[in-house]
Protein backbone atom coordinates (compact mmCIF):
# COMPACT_ATOMS: atom_id res chain seq x y z
CA UNK A 1 0.00 0.00 0.00
CA UNK A 2 3.13 2.27 1.01
CA UNK A 3 4.53 1.37 -2.38
CA UNK A 4 0.99 2.35 -4.59
CA UNK A 5 0.33 5.45 -2.19
CA UNK A 6 3.61 6.97 -3.78
CA UNK A 7 2.98 5.79 -6.97
CA UNK A 8 -0.16 7.91 -7.13
CA UNK A 9 1.67 11.12 -5.75
CA UNK A 10 4.19 10.93 -8.57
CA UNK A 11 1.39 10.81 -10.85
CA UNK A 12 -0.71 13.78 -10.02
CA UNK A 13 2.61 15.91 -9.58
CA UNK A 14 3.14 14.95 -13.50
CA UNK A 15 -0.13 16.19 -13.87
CA UNK A 16 0.01 19.57 -12.37
CA UNK A 17 2.71 19.94 -14.72
CA UNK A 18 0.35 20.65 -17.99
CA UNK A 19 -1.13 23.11 -17.99
CA UNK A 20 2.36 25.51 -17.44
CA UNK A 21 3.53 24.20 -20.84
CA UNK A 22 2.49 23.21 -24.34
CA UNK A 23 -1.06 21.25 -24.65
CA UNK A 24 -1.07 17.75 -24.34
CA UNK A 25 -2.15 16.19 -27.69
CA UNK A 26 -6.13 15.49 -27.60
CA UNK A 27 -6.66 11.46 -26.60
CA UNK A 28 -8.35 9.09 -29.22
CA UNK A 29 -11.94 8.59 -28.97
CA UNK A 30 -12.35 5.18 -27.27
CA UNK A 31 -13.32 2.13 -29.73
CA UNK A 32 -16.90 1.75 -29.40
CA UNK A 33 -16.26 -2.30 -28.84
CA UNK A 34 -13.96 -1.24 -25.63
CA UNK A 35 -16.51 1.06 -23.96
CA UNK A 36 -17.85 -1.75 -20.60
CA UNK A 37 -21.93 -1.80 -21.37
CA UNK A 38 -23.85 -0.15 -18.70
CA UNK A 39 -24.74 -2.04 -15.31
CA UNK A 40 -28.31 -3.63 -15.97
CA UNK A 41 -30.39 -1.77 -13.36
CA UNK A 42 -31.85 -3.74 -10.55
CA UNK A 43 -35.14 -5.33 -11.30
CA UNK A 44 -37.72 -3.87 -8.94
CA UNK A 45 -39.17 -6.80 -6.54
CA UNK A 46 -42.77 -7.44 -7.00
CA UNK A 47 -45.12 -7.20 -4.60
CA UNK A 48 -45.73 -10.78 -4.13
CA UNK A 49 -41.99 -11.71 -3.45
CA UNK A 50 -42.26 -8.16 -1.04
CA UNK A 51 -45.27 -10.22 1.10
CA UNK A 52 -43.57 -13.34 1.18
CA UNK A 53 -40.55 -11.79 2.57
CA UNK A 54 -42.37 -10.33 5.30
CA UNK A 55 -44.68 -13.46 5.54
CA UNK A 56 -41.17 -15.51 6.46
CA UNK A 57 -39.96 -12.84 8.90
CA UNK A 58 -43.26 -13.10 10.47
CA UNK A 59 -42.94 -17.11 10.85
CA UNK A 60 -39.47 -17.02 12.26
CA UNK A 61 -40.23 -14.60 14.71
CA UNK A 62 -43.19 -16.41 15.48
CA UNK A 63 -40.93 -20.15 15.71
CA UNK A 64 -38.39 -18.29 18.19
CA UNK A 65 -40.61 -16.55 20.48
CA UNK A 66 -41.57 -19.98 21.38
CA UNK A 67 -37.94 -21.78 21.55
CA UNK A 68 -38.27 -23.41 18.43
CA UNK A 69 -35.20 -23.19 15.61
CA UNK A 70 -32.88 -24.43 17.93
CA UNK A 71 -29.08 -23.79 17.16
CA UNK A 72 -28.37 -25.57 20.46
CA UNK A 73 -28.33 -29.23 18.84
CA UNK A 74 -29.98 -30.71 21.46
CA UNK A 75 -28.65 -31.49 25.49
CA UNK A 76 -29.44 -32.89 28.32
CA UNK A 77 -32.99 -32.06 27.46
CA UNK A 78 -32.98 -34.29 24.55
CA UNK A 79 -31.28 -37.71 25.45
CA UNK A 80 -31.31 -40.46 22.83
CA UNK A 81 -30.19 -44.06 23.20
CA UNK A 82 -29.14 -46.60 20.30
CA UNK A 83 -32.82 -48.03 20.11
CA UNK A 84 -33.93 -44.48 19.69
CA UNK A 85 -31.73 -43.86 16.61
CA UNK A 86 -32.46 -47.80 15.22
CA UNK A 87 -36.04 -46.58 15.21
CA UNK A 88 -35.34 -42.83 14.17
CA UNK A 89 -32.77 -44.33 11.26
CA UNK A 90 -35.27 -46.67 9.95
CA UNK A 91 -38.47 -44.51 9.72
CA UNK A 92 -36.12 -41.81 8.58
CA UNK A 93 -33.93 -43.83 5.32
CA UNK A 94 -36.65 -46.58 4.46
CA UNK A 95 -39.98 -44.44 4.38
CA UNK A 96 -40.92 -41.52 2.62
CA UNK A 97 -42.46 -38.17 3.33
CA UNK A 98 -44.28 -37.81 -0.17
CA UNK A 99 -45.33 -40.41 -3.11
CA UNK A 100 -43.03 -40.38 -6.05
CA UNK A 101 -44.08 -38.27 -9.23
CA UNK A 102 -47.27 -37.05 -7.18
CA UNK A 103 -46.45 -33.91 -6.45
CA UNK A 104 -47.59 -32.84 -2.35
CA UNK A 105 -49.72 -36.35 -2.21
CA UNK A 106 -48.65 -37.54 1.42
CA UNK A 107 -47.04 -41.22 0.66
CA UNK A 108 -49.27 -43.92 1.60
CA UNK A 109 -46.56 -45.56 4.29
CA UNK A 110 -44.83 -48.55 2.72
CA UNK A 111 -41.05 -48.94 2.96
CA UNK A 112 -38.82 -48.63 0.42
CA UNK A 113 -35.55 -49.94 -0.44
CA UNK A 114 -32.61 -47.99 1.08
CA UNK A 115 -31.45 -45.19 -1.13
CA UNK A 116 -28.30 -42.72 -1.47
CA UNK A 117 -25.39 -41.72 -3.61
CA UNK A 118 -22.94 -44.27 -5.32
CA UNK A 119 -21.11 -41.27 -7.34
CA UNK A 120 -19.44 -38.30 -6.29
CA UNK A 121 -22.09 -35.69 -5.27
CA UNK A 122 -20.77 -32.71 -6.76
CA UNK A 123 -23.21 -29.92 -5.99
CA UNK A 124 -23.73 -26.27 -7.57
CA UNK A 125 -25.07 -23.15 -6.02
CA UNK A 126 -27.66 -21.08 -8.41
CA UNK A 127 -29.34 -18.15 -7.83
CA UNK A 128 -31.92 -16.44 -9.48
CA UNK A 129 -31.82 -13.18 -11.01
CA UNK A 130 -33.73 -11.54 -8.25
CA UNK A 131 -31.02 -12.38 -5.44
CA UNK A 132 -28.43 -9.26 -4.90
CA UNK A 133 -25.03 -9.94 -5.35
CA UNK A 134 -23.82 -9.60 -1.41
CA UNK A 135 -26.55 -12.19 -0.95
CA UNK A 136 -25.07 -14.56 -3.34
CA UNK A 137 -21.36 -14.56 -1.81
CA UNK A 138 -22.91 -15.09 1.70
CA UNK A 139 -25.16 -18.35 0.53
CA UNK A 140 -22.40 -19.88 -1.64
CA UNK A 141 -20.08 -19.32 1.28
CA UNK A 142 -22.75 -20.94 3.91
CA UNK A 143 -23.19 -24.06 1.18
CA UNK A 144 -19.29 -24.34 0.95
CA UNK A 145 -19.04 -24.43 4.82
CA UNK A 146 -22.25 -27.18 5.25
CA UNK A 147 -21.11 -29.30 1.98
CA UNK A 148 -17.61 -29.63 3.78
CA UNK A 149 -19.08 -30.83 6.67
CA UNK A 150 -21.65 -33.71 4.99
CA UNK A 151 -18.30 -34.80 3.31
CA UNK A 152 -16.58 -35.68 6.51
CA UNK A 153 -19.78 -36.96 8.22
CA UNK A 154 -20.54 -39.52 5.61
CA UNK A 155 -16.68 -39.81 4.13
CA UNK A 156 -18.78 -39.70 0.71
CA UNK A 157 -17.38 -37.65 -1.95
CA UNK A 158 -19.65 -34.30 -1.73
CA UNK A 159 -18.05 -31.08 -3.20
CA UNK A 160 -19.31 -27.76 -4.20
CA UNK A 161 -18.34 -27.30 -7.98
CA UNK A 162 -18.40 -24.83 -11.08
CA UNK A 163 -18.71 -26.81 -13.96
CA UNK A 164 -20.51 -30.51 -14.40
CA UNK A 165 -22.97 -30.82 -11.35
CA UNK A 166 -25.32 -33.70 -10.38
CA UNK A 167 -26.74 -31.81 -7.65
CA UNK A 168 -28.53 -28.51 -7.84
CA UNK A 169 -29.10 -25.60 -5.03
CA UNK A 170 -31.32 -23.26 -6.56
CA UNK A 171 -32.22 -19.88 -4.74
CA UNK A 172 -34.83 -18.51 -6.40
CA UNK A 173 -37.39 -15.84 -5.40
CA UNK A 174 -41.49 -15.66 -6.50
CA UNK A 175 -40.30 -13.10 -9.16
CA UNK A 176 -37.91 -16.17 -10.26
CA UNK A 177 -40.66 -19.17 -10.74
CA UNK A 178 -40.08 -19.00 -14.76
CA UNK A 179 -36.84 -19.28 -14.33
CA UNK A 180 -36.56 -21.67 -11.69
CA UNK A 181 -38.89 -23.66 -13.94
CA UNK A 182 -36.69 -23.49 -17.06
CA UNK A 183 -33.77 -24.42 -15.24
CA UNK A 184 -35.68 -27.56 -13.88
CA UNK A 185 -36.21 -28.29 -17.46
CA UNK A 186 -32.69 -27.92 -18.61
CA UNK A 187 -31.56 -30.37 -15.61
CA UNK A 188 -34.15 -32.82 -16.01
CA UNK A 189 -35.14 -32.86 -19.78
CA UNK A 190 -37.56 -35.43 -19.15
CA UNK A 191 -38.63 -34.83 -15.74
CA UNK A 192 -42.50 -35.70 -14.46
CA UNK A 193 -45.38 -32.99 -15.04
CA UNK A 194 -46.23 -33.54 -11.91
CA UNK A 195 -43.11 -32.70 -10.49
CA UNK A 196 -42.90 -29.42 -12.76
CA UNK A 197 -46.40 -28.53 -11.00
CA UNK A 198 -45.42 -28.37 -7.86
CA UNK A 199 -42.10 -25.70 -8.84
CA UNK A 200 -44.87 -23.72 -10.92
CA UNK A 201 -47.32 -23.56 -7.68
CA UNK A 202 -45.51 -23.95 -4.50
CA UNK A 203 -47.70 -22.89 -1.79
CA UNK A 204 -45.96 -20.90 0.85
CA UNK A 205 -46.41 -23.19 3.42
CA UNK A 206 -43.87 -25.03 2.31
CA UNK A 207 -40.43 -23.30 3.18
CA UNK A 208 -38.01 -25.06 0.82
CA UNK A 209 -37.92 -29.00 -0.75
CA UNK A 210 -35.51 -31.08 -2.48
CA UNK A 211 -36.21 -33.75 -5.12
CA UNK A 212 -33.60 -36.47 -5.81
CA UNK A 213 -33.81 -38.61 -9.21
CA UNK A 214 -32.82 -42.11 -9.40
CA UNK A 215 -29.78 -43.19 -11.59
CA UNK A 216 -31.57 -44.71 -14.60
CA UNK A 217 -29.93 -48.59 -14.25
CA UNK A 218 -30.72 -48.44 -10.30
CA UNK A 219 -33.80 -46.80 -8.43
CA UNK A 220 -31.89 -47.10 -5.13
CA UNK A 221 -29.38 -45.00 -6.04
CA UNK A 222 -29.36 -41.43 -6.70
CA UNK A 223 -27.88 -39.72 -9.90
CA UNK A 224 -29.10 -35.98 -9.68
CA UNK A 225 -31.06 -33.88 -7.28
CA UNK A 226 -32.35 -30.50 -7.24
CA UNK A 227 -32.90 -28.43 -4.01
CA UNK A 228 -35.32 -25.15 -4.00
CA UNK A 229 -34.08 -22.87 -1.71
CA UNK A 230 -37.01 -19.47 -1.36
CA UNK A 231 -34.91 -16.28 -1.40
CA UNK A 232 -37.50 -14.74 0.32
CA UNK A 233 -36.46 -15.89 3.94
CA UNK A 234 -34.40 -14.52 6.65
CA UNK A 235 -31.04 -16.01 7.39
CA UNK A 236 -31.58 -18.45 10.02
CA UNK A 237 -34.60 -20.05 7.79
CA UNK A 238 -32.40 -19.87 4.75
CA UNK A 239 -29.61 -21.97 6.89
CA UNK A 240 -32.34 -23.89 8.26
CA UNK A 241 -33.30 -25.23 4.66
CA UNK A 242 -29.64 -25.72 3.44
CA UNK A 243 -29.11 -27.95 6.17
CA UNK A 244 -32.11 -29.97 6.00
CA UNK A 245 -32.73 -29.90 2.26
CA UNK A 246 -28.96 -30.75 1.38
CA UNK A 247 -29.12 -33.79 3.80
CA UNK A 248 -31.97 -34.88 3.22
CA UNK A 249 -30.94 -34.97 -0.70
CA UNK A 250 -28.02 -37.54 0.13
CA UNK A 251 -30.90 -39.95 1.24
CA UNK A 252 -32.21 -39.35 4.70
CA UNK A 253 -35.90 -38.45 2.85
CA UNK A 254 -38.43 -38.51 5.57
CA UNK A 255 -39.63 -36.77 8.93
CA UNK A 256 -40.57 -38.50 11.68
CA UNK A 257 -42.60 -36.90 14.88
CA UNK A 258 -40.51 -39.15 17.13
CA UNK A 259 -36.96 -37.83 16.12
CA UNK A 260 -35.41 -35.76 18.60
CA UNK A 261 -33.05 -33.35 18.85
CA UNK A 262 -33.57 -33.68 14.98
CA UNK A 263 -33.94 -31.73 11.62
CA UNK A 264 -35.79 -34.17 9.97
CA UNK A 265 -38.84 -33.38 12.19
CA UNK A 266 -41.44 -31.27 10.80
CA UNK A 267 -41.98 -29.55 14.74
CA UNK A 268 -39.41 -27.40 13.79
CA UNK A 269 -37.87 -26.91 16.92
CA UNK A 270 -34.30 -27.87 15.66
CA UNK A 271 -33.13 -25.54 12.46
CA UNK A 272 -29.68 -26.89 11.95
CA UNK A 273 -28.12 -30.84 11.76
CA UNK A 274 -27.77 -32.23 15.32
CA UNK A 275 -25.32 -34.81 16.65
CA UNK A 276 -28.19 -37.01 16.70
CA UNK A 277 -28.57 -36.56 12.87
CA UNK A 278 -25.29 -36.98 11.94
CA UNK A 279 -25.12 -39.99 13.34
CA UNK A 280 -28.20 -40.80 11.11
CA UNK A 281 -25.88 -39.56 8.17
CA UNK A 282 -22.79 -41.83 8.95
CA UNK A 283 -25.43 -44.93 8.96
CA UNK A 284 -26.54 -44.38 5.73
CA UNK A 285 -22.93 -44.09 4.71
CA UNK A 286 -21.52 -47.33 6.23
CA UNK A 287 -19.93 -49.54 3.60
CA UNK A 288 -22.10 -52.26 4.98
CA UNK A 289 -25.69 -50.85 4.30
CA UNK A 290 -26.26 -50.87 0.66
CA UNK A 291 -28.86 -49.28 -2.00
CA UNK A 292 -31.90 -51.82 -2.35
CA UNK A 293 -31.89 -53.27 1.32
CA UNK A 294 -34.73 -53.48 3.49
CA UNK A 295 -35.36 -52.49 6.68
CA UNK A 296 -35.30 -56.16 7.34
CA UNK A 297 -32.40 -57.01 5.98
CA UNK A 298 -30.72 -53.81 7.41
CA UNK A 299 -32.00 -54.04 10.84
CA UNK A 300 -29.12 -55.92 12.32
CA UNK A 301 -26.34 -54.61 10.55
CA UNK A 302 -27.51 -50.93 11.77
CA UNK A 303 -27.59 -52.51 14.95
CA UNK A 304 -23.96 -54.27 14.86
CA UNK A 305 -22.42 -50.90 13.48
CA UNK A 306 -24.11 -48.85 16.81
CA UNK A 307 -22.81 -51.62 19.62
CA UNK A 308 -20.10 -51.33 18.14
CA UNK A 309 -18.81 -47.69 18.46
CA UNK A 310 -17.44 -45.66 20.81
CA UNK A 311 -18.95 -41.94 20.42
CA UNK A 312 -19.85 -41.59 16.92
CA UNK A 313 -20.68 -44.08 14.23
Amino acid sequence: MRGMAGGLAALALAACELPGGAPGPRPAERPPGLVPPEPAPARAQSDASRALQRYYAAVQADLLSQGLLRTDGGGADTPYTDNTLMRNFERIAFYDEYERDAGLQPSGGEAVGLRKWTRPVRMSVEFGDSVPEDQRAVDEDMVRDYVARLGRITGHSISVVRGNPNFHVLYMGEDDRDQAVARIREVVPNVNPATLRLFQTLPRTIHCLVIAFSEPQNENSYGRAIAFIRAEHPELMRRSCVHEELAQGLGLANDSPYARPSIFNDDDEFALLTAHDEILLRLLYHPDLTPGMTPDQARPIVARILARRDGPV
